[in-house]
C-alpha cells in the first residue's frame, strides 16, 4: 500500500494535534510552525493526523493496489 499525505499549510494553525498523535513520527512542525512530513516512507495510513486535525489542514490517501 502506498500512501500520499496532503497538506494545505494555508490551514494549518501549528497546533502540533497531528504531530503527537502520529505512531510513526512522520510530521513534524517545520520553523514556522506548520506541519511538514519529514519521513513518509514511514507512513501506516493510520488517519490520525486526518482525524484530529481541526482545520481540515491535512489529508491522507490510502492506495491500495490489487
Amino acid at each position: 500500500m502506498d500512501t500520499e499525505i496532503f497538506l494545505k499549510s494555508e490551514r494549518c494553525k501549528g497546533c502540533g494535534i497531528c504531530v503527537a498523535f502520529c505512531p510513526k513520527k512522520v510530521l513534524q512542525l517545520d520553523t514556522l510552525g506548520h506541519c511538514s512530513v519529514v519521513r513518509p516512507d514511514d507512513c501506516i495510513a493510520c488517519g490520525q493526523c486526518e482525524l484530529r486535525c481541526p482545520d481540515y489542514a491535512i489529508f491522507v490517501d490510502k492506495k491500495v493496489y490489487a
